[in-house]
């Protein structure tokens, strides 16, 4: 199969020496293509470049990106999207990107580098639009998975949320984490597949059987679709 995984952070600039980032370091993503790469899988993984995880070994094809605008230009120029079989959309992108920057006296500022001599700053964040929103629009004929990591609220508004991004962005499975989830990782698909991954370990070596029998598997959560589960901890309580 061919595979697209988008991994680690993407960043905004502040100034032309400073950026808008977050603390993803790009190692699931990695391991989960290294995973796919040695199952025998051609595996194409957009990097952020501010990951401080080590890069996937060959054969993976690692292919960098910077900003939010970065990576959505990336996709929209991948040769022969309609030959990826899936897609896991892990990367950690920005939420916000700076919109205005004022000092003290109420003055645009423009400069290259902003000096702190010149005192407090007040900048004005805007909403990044979600790539996630246009990735079935690009990979039509694709599987995939989108990713839902949460601090704030309890597990089951995280399965919620999951659920929703499901529905809105016409995803197949989302991978839920974070403080809200709670230790280890979740997976939902909208064929009725729902389990807990102690680890990341585990996580990759799920996705890795999942990607190889979803097909049949998206059609209709049928007895033969939960074999590879047996290993795993079911996810509960499961709202």
């Amino acid at each position: 199969m061919r595979i697209v995984i988008t991994s680690g952070p993407s960043y905004e600039p502040l100034d032309k020496v400073r950026r808008l980032s977050n603390f993803s370091t790009g190692e699931l993503g990695t391991l989960l293509a290294e995973g796919f790469a040695q199952a025998g899988h051609g595996v194409l993984c957009f990097r952020g470049t501010a990951s401080t995880f080590p890069p996937p070994l060959y054969p993976v094809e690692v292919v960098p990106f910077n900003t939010n605008d970065d990576l959505a230009s990336s996709l929209h120029r991948l040769i022969g999207r309609e030959e990826v079989n899936l897609v896991f959309h892990a990367a950690a992108l920005c939420d916000f990107r700076v919109s205005e920057i004022r000092n003290e006296k109420d003055e645009a500022v423009h400069d290259g580098k902003i000096s702190s001599r010149d005192g407090a700053l007040h900048l004005t964040l805007e909403p990044v639009p979600k790539l996630i929103d246009t990735l079935r629009r690009l990979f039509p004929s694709s599987i995939l998975v989108g990713w839902k990591y949460e601090m704030d609220g309890t597990l089951k508004d995280v399965i919620e949320k999951g659920r929703r991004q499901i529905d809105d962005c016409l995803t197949d499975a989302c991978v839920l984490n974070g403080e809200a989830y709670g230790p280890g990782f979740g997976m939902i698909s909208r064929a009725g597949e729902q389990v807990h991954l102690p680890d990341k370990a585990a996580l990759c070596r799920f996705l890795i059987d999942w990607a190889e029998r979803t097909p049949s598997a998206l059609s209709t959560p049928r007895q033969e679709s939960f074999h590879a589960l047996a290993s795993f901890m079911p996810l509960a309580p499961f709202i």
